[in-house]
């Protein structure tokens, strides 16, 4: 694994009760050592080596000790089998086991994608052992597909449009094979390119690349994993969730995170987004439901009936009732910056985060922010 750390960067497996998990951390630090923790959750096909720009600058800081985890069918952690009739409680469930094998009193959560849910489930289960939250380019807390209405509202009973059936089969084919190249655009590499980062907003050093591409294809497939199992039902698009599987895990059957709205104890939640997100957007690339409004997939039923899941909208009226109740929650929009603030602008998402760290948001406080100039440090 010594050759997609970057210097400064060392791993440890560390055994649970649950699976024994891999956990990057700065060089000299333990894992279980003292002072403040961030713990980093990543995100769907991908692992914890796209967290170590950010961790090595917070490392600098001395202000808190960086703790990056794979989770379970990722990168180097144990690949037990995904049961996603628990939506993601399993990932959920090993971070608790997680921190507490660490002896981590309480702990700051940055969760990408859909390791923003995963802390968020986490949050909803322990809301007393977490410090803050940091959600970056989050899902929407009521999943990947198949709602409507920043209310969330279900589009069908069976959840149809979501779940394992909504992979791009050629995707899962490329990296089942690890193909590093960029021969297609359905390659690791091109969707890297493409939709990881927004085209055009920078040149990836060709060393990070590969290491991101390393990272992705660490990913493991099957019906267990990456994408999971699929139903079909009589709903447009005919595909219904599984019960196996990464994908299954964010069907709006399983996944409602809106609840934490209701917790008595609120940490202040950091929200950093990119405002060319095609992934994790109010018209995403990657919904069926805006897919088929394209014309990309076909027999879309219309507007009225299946309209594209206002992913972005959702966040925001959760945000939004999180802080009408006591809560308080910053937003910060990065300009020409897609799916990965931390790999697209780390200084910026750096600056945020200890920002949020140590000046933690106070309610009411839920105005979009664009960093400028002057507050890159």
């Amino acid at each position: 694994m010594s050759d997609v750390l970057l210097p400064g960067i060392t791993a440890t497996r560390v055994p649970t009760p649950r699976l024994t998990q891999n956990v990057l951390q700065p060089a000299g630090t333990d894992p279980a050592g003292p002072g403040e923790a961030v713990l980093f959750v990543h995100g769907n096909v991908s692992s914890a080596l796209f967290w170590q720009q950010p961790m090595l600058a917070l490392a600098e800081t001395g202000r808190v000790r960086p703790l990056a985890v794979d989770l379970r069918g990722y990168g180097d952690t144990d690949p037990l089998p995904i049961d996603a009739r628990r939506g993601v409680r399993d990932w959920a469930d090993d971070v608790a086991a997680l921190v507490e094998a660490l002896g981590l009193e309480r702990v700051h959560l940055v969760g990408w994608s859909m390791g923003a849910g995963v802390v968020l489930q986490y949050l909803l289960d322990h809301p007393e052992r977490v410090a803050s939250v940091a959600l970056v380019a989050p899902i929407s807390p009521y999943g990947f597909g198949g709602t409507a209405g920043p209310e969330g509202r279900r589009l069908s009973d069976e959840g149809a449009g979501a779940g394992g059936g909504a992979a791009n089969p050629a995707f899962v084919a490329a990296l089942a094979a690890g193909d590093t190249s960029a021969d297609e655009p359905t390659s690791p590499r091109s969707i890297l390119r493409a939709f990881y980062v927004a085209p055009g907003s920078l040149p990836i050093d060709p060393q990070l690349e590969d290491l991101f591409v390393a990272s992705m294809l660490s990913t493991r497939t099957g019906e267990d994993h990456y994408p999971g199992d699929a139903a079909t039902c009589g709903t447009w698009p005919g595909i219904a969730p599984g019960e196996r599987g990464v994908l299954n895990t964010m069907a709006p059957t399983v996944f409602d995170l809106s609840g934490v709205v209701d917790l008595a104890q609120k940490p202040p939640v950091l929200w950093i987004r990119g405002d060319a997100d095609a992934i994790v957007s109010d018209a995403s690339m990657f919904d069926l439901a805006q897919l088929g409004a394209l014309g990309a997939v076909p027999g879309w039923p219309g507007e009225e009936v299946c309209p594209p899941q206002p992913m972005v909208a959702q966040t925001r009226a959760v945000l939004d009732r999180y802080a009408a109740s006591g809560g308080a929650y910053r937003e910060v929009v990065l300009p020409g910056v897609g799916h990965s603030p931390h790999v697209e602008r780390p200084q910026e998402f750096v600056v945020a985060l200890l920002e949020h760290l140590s000046s933690p948001a106070a309610a009411p406080s839920n105005t979009p922010e664009t960093p400028g100039p002057g507050d890159l440090g």
